[in-house]
């Protein structure tokens, strides 16, 4: 475990589901710990890879929690997609999505045209809550074809408060790779670095000024490791102290909610400014 200053920290990257709130549940601290964040003067960053729905609805969702944000504040899978096709990808501009209709709609406000019965330039996958074995049949079809074959992330399930199981981005990828004999060209999202580099770069910061903040070690801390950032593991999700114990790579810090990290970051802003 690298020895780290939380002093230094100018931004906070912040994973949603499991760490600022549980399916449709707000943990009760996190209105405290963003309000600490700006009374120090550190900035936030809110991500996630769940691409079912747009930086819009992502928004309206928090609000309804009780949380105020800027789009500048948000950074999905489905943007960091979108970078990646505009960059690596400049000649595609027609795409079939498997995903809902937020996500088509994000790649719409892009400047990408989405096709339903037309051939596609690439395909594209997201969490599709809106599944339809037809829709994922003519995927299969279009990679078969030899397009290319986008993920917006990995993850195989998306954390839920019902008694359910929700299959994820990866799971469908599985599925498809297993049909289609391909597996993605790239998949996006955590714990991929571009989630992070952007921000370092728009935020004029160096990787230890920047804590990436989940629940996740696979995702989240194995990020925050690539970057160079201060990976920072709540135990409010999916992870537990046990997993944190047996990872080669453990995170460089362990805390049970945000609401310690919050004391944590005030502890170490106020030390430093003791005379």
């Amino acid at each position: 475990m690298k020895r780290i200053d939380l002093s230094l920290i100018r931004h906070v990257a912040l994973d949603m589901d499991g760490t600022i709130y549980r399916g449709t549940t707000l943990f009760e601290f996190t209105p405290a710990f963003l309000a600490r964040l700006a009374e120090l003067g550190i900035g936030c960053t809110f991500l996630t890879n769940n691409s079912s729905k747009s930086v819009k609805d992502y928004l309206a969702h928090l609000r309804r929690m009780g949380i105020e944000a800027r789009a500048e504040q948000m950074y999905t899978s489905a943007l960091a997609t979108i970078d990646y096709l505009k960059k690596s990808l400049p000649e595609v501009r027609r795409l079939f999505v498997l995903g809902t209709a937020s996500l088509k709609g994000e790649f719409r406000e892009a400047g990408f045209t989405v096709v339903e019965t037309e051939e596609p330039d690439a395909v594209v996958v997201g969490y599709d809550t809106e599944l339809t074995f037809e829709r994922l049949c003519t995927a299969a079809w279009h990679i078969t074809r030899g397009r290319p074959f986008i993920a917006t992330h990995p993850d195989a399930v998306c954390p839920t408060d019902r008694p359910t199981v929700l299959v994820d981005c990866g799971s469908l990828c599985a599925c498809l790779r297993h049909a289609t004999g391909r597996a993605p060209m790239a998949v996006l999202g955590k714990p991929d670095l571009r989630m992070l580099t952007g921000i370092l770069e728009r935020h004029h910061l160096q990787p230890h000024e920047l804590a990436m903040v989940g629940d996740r070690i696979y995702t989240d801390i194995a990020m925050a490791h690539r970057a160079g950032a201060v990976g920072v593991l709540v135990l409010t999700g999916e992870a537990t102290a046990e997993d944190a114990a047996r990872c080669p790579e453990p995170p460089d810090l362990i805390v049970r909610s945000l609401k310690k990290l919050g004391e944590l970051l005030s502890e170490a802003k106020e030390a430093k400014c003791l005379p």
